[in-house]
């Protein structure tokens, strides 16, 4: 079943980038969609590999449909003044399975923590402003076996239905199998189609 009732959830269509200087600093933020906290790791150390002047690497990372992992680590800046901002910045646009790492060349003079937070928190919020975002809608997988006669009908009826879509059909000795993924509103909408074609009598 969908977790919590979650029917859909925001991620990155691709990587984006965006830079903001502040009193001579430059805070430069990218960003990218990851599956996993191992993808993301390896985007925070591609990004440090091609920037190793930098003084800072501040990361912040949401993986999950329901954003149940987050993780973000200031890097050498005062507690609570980058790593937070960014995923504080992440979680309000409601993004998920996505890493940022703003990248700080310190500029010489002290911002302070309210200027690091604004800046830091800016350079993720621009970054996003220029991404392309997909919102992905959650399926549940459903497995059907009905008999030869009505494998075909149900088969067609499925393809015509919305968010529906029909995976794998299998003929077996006995049997058709369909496997199939539906949007949590059109499980009983496919329930309904294998009452229809077999009186009731599919498992």
């Amino acid at each position: 079943m969908p977790l919590s009732g979650l029917r859909h959830y925001v991620t990155l269509a691709g990587p984006a980038r965006s830079e903001v200087e502040v009193r001579r600093s430059r805070f430069v933020c990218d960003i990218a969609p990851v599956p996993s906290e191992a993808a993301a790791r390896d985007v925070i150390e591609q990004v440090r590999a091609t920037s190793r002047d930098a003084r800072h690497h501040c990361t912040a990372f949401v993986l999950g449909p329901d954003g149940a992992t987050m993780r973000s680590n200031d890097d050498g800046e005062p507690s609570g003044t980058a790593g937070a901002p960014m995923l504080e910045m992440l979680r309000g646009r409601g993004a998920t399975d996505v890493v940022a790492v703003v990248t700080r060349w310190f500029g010489g003079t002290l911002l302070g923590t309210g200027g690091l937070i604004r800046a830091y928190g800016d350079a993720v919020s621009l970054a996003l402003d220029d991404a392309s975002l997909l919102r992905m809608e959650l399926r549940e997988g459903l497995v059907v076996e009905v008999d030869h006669a009505a494998g075909p009908r149900l088969e067609h009826t499925l393809r015509g239905l919305a968010s529906v879509e029909v995976r794998a059909v299998d003929y077996l000795p006995r049997a058709v199998r369909l496997q199939v993924a539906a949007a949590p509103r059109a499980v009983a909408d496919v329930e309904r189609a294998v009452a229809v074609l077999t009186s009731g009598r599919a498992p």
